[in-house]
This record gives structure tokens, C-alpha cells and sequence, in this order.
């Protein structure tokens, strides 16, 4: 079933408008008139069935057939805090970590950042990635839109992850090589951690350059054990996926 997401305000009742950027995609493009049944989805984890019984030539009325409750993404909620990589790698991710449910992204800077200052990244760019999460959440039937914030330098992210006491930071390391900064094997923290008490898990990944020895340390001496994902050096991409897929199967599980 074709899946649209609306504002809540387009809804009045029974019946519903869309117009607008919708209104091109739902009618212009999906090619979707009068009789033409859909669902609708808005904030709030509600789902709509509708019929459109008008069209016009710039938007169209549709009534509400029946409703049902999405439920919502279950806890822990998974934050993946994500150091700037190259924006086509990006895109795609956006993509994934929709589907898999991760609540929220916290971008940041870092040393080895594919860019390093707010100024260079446009509004423009912004404004795509809200469109592919979009895009992304209508294919998958989810009941909330994810949320990309602003990137923040790598101290102020870590002024975030510490604020609840019922949350976990896992941050990704494959390991020094000179064997002085360790990362502990993903599979023995998860052994360990206490399931039914979390309520936010972040998954804190580098961009395509991984962290310097000094962001290491930091992150150490923050609270936060290393942890890697076995002997390969994963790609950005494969390595949120592959966590992120993982941490999901252990949560679902218990």
C-alpha cells in the first residue's frame, strides 16, 4: 500500500486537503485521483486509510476510511551520534537508519571530519536529507519522522550523552595498534548491560578517517569503553549498519 506523509493540520475531522509540495508528489507524480485509496501519516503514530473524492488542479479533498495507531519505536531509543562523513555516504545511511529505527541523528564535528564547520554545510543540504528521511518513513510505514541535528563539536556532543543516567554510549574503535588505547570486544559489553533499565543507547561512529588519539582519550575519559565489531576495519556505512542491526536483534530478543 503507497504510504504519504501530511501535516496533522491537514486534517479537519473526517476529511483531509493536500496541497503543495504533497499535492505534486501524491497527485502529479504517484499519479493517485479521485477514488484512489492510500494511507496518510502524521505525527502523533496515527495512520489514516483515505479516499480522495476530489481533485483539483493545485489540491484535493480525501476522506478518512479508517485509522489505526503505529506503535512507537520501542526503548531503549537509539541515537546514532555520527562524525561528518562525505554526504553521498550520508544519504544513504539516512535511509537505512530509518528502516532499522534509530530515533535521532547528532552529527559532529571531529578531526578527521569530511567538514569541520557549520558554514559548510547549506540549509540546502538540510532541507534533502528531511526530504530522504521523508521518503524513507512513507516506505516503511514508521510513525515518526527521525530527526539529523545540527552538528556540534565533539565536547558539547558528549555534554548530551551524559546527561541521563539511564543511558548507554557505545563508541566504535577497531584499536590502537600500538596496543596502548584497547577496545573491548561488542559482544562481551553486551553480555552485561542492564536491558530493562535503558532508556537511550548511543552509538557514537567516526567519519571515513575514524578518531585521532586525542579524541580517543577523551571519549575514554568521559565513562566510554571502546568497543569494536572484530578484526576488519569497517567502512562508515557497513559499521552503523552492522551495529545498529545488531544492538536492534538484542533489544527485540529479551
Amino acid at each position: 500500500m503507497r504510504r504519504y506523509w501530511i501535516k496533522g493540520s491537514q486534517i479537519e475531522g473526517s476529511e483531509g486537503t493536500i496541497d503543495g509540495e504533497e499535492f505534486h508528489h501524491i497527485v502529479d507524480v504517484c499519479r493517485q485521483s479521485k477514488g484512489s485509496r492510500f494511507e496518510v501519516l502524521t505525527e502523533g503514530q496515527t495512520a489514516h486509510f483515505v479516499q480522495l473524492i476530489e481533485v483539483g488542479k493545485k489540491s484535493a479533498r480525501f476522506e478518512i476510511l479508517e485509522s489505526r495507531e503505529i506503535q512507537e519505536l520501542p526503548r531503549p531509543r537509539f541515537h546514532l551520534c555520527l562524525s561528518v562523513p562525505r554526504f553521498p555516504v550520508f544519504e544513504s545511511l539516512l535511509e537505512k537508519m530509518v528502516e532499522l529505527g534509530v530515533f535521532d541523528v547528532h552529527l559532529f564535528f571531529s578531526e578527521f571530519s569530511f567538514v569541520r564547520t557549520k558554514d559548510k554545510i547549506s540549509k540546502d543540504k538540510f532541507d534533502r536529507w528531511a526530504r530522504i528521511i521523508k521518503s524513507s518513513t512513507q516506505q516503511s510505514g514508521r510513525g515518526s519522522l527521525m530527526t539529523v541535528h545540527e552538528p556540534v563539536d565533539l565536547e558539547n556532543l558528549f555534554k548530551k550523552i551524559n546527561q541521563n543516567s539511564n543511558s548507554l554510549c557505545l563508541f566504535a574503535y577497531e584499536g590502537d595498534p600500538t596496543g596502548l588505547i584497547k577496545s573491548s570486544n561488542l559482544l562481551s559489553i553486551l553480555e552485561n548491560i542492564q536491558w530493562d533499565q535503558l532508556e537511550d543507547l548511543y552509538i557514537v561512529i567516526g567519519s571515513e578517517g575514524g578518531f585521532s588519539t586525542q579524541e580517543v582519550n577523551f571519549i575514554s575519559e568521559m565513562g566510554h569503553q571502546p568497543v569494536n565489531l572484530g578484526p576488519q576495519i569497517l567502512r562508515v556505512e557497513t559499521a552503523c549498519v552492522a551495529l545498529v542491526s545488531i544492538l536492534k536483534y538484542e533489544t527485540q530478543r529479551r
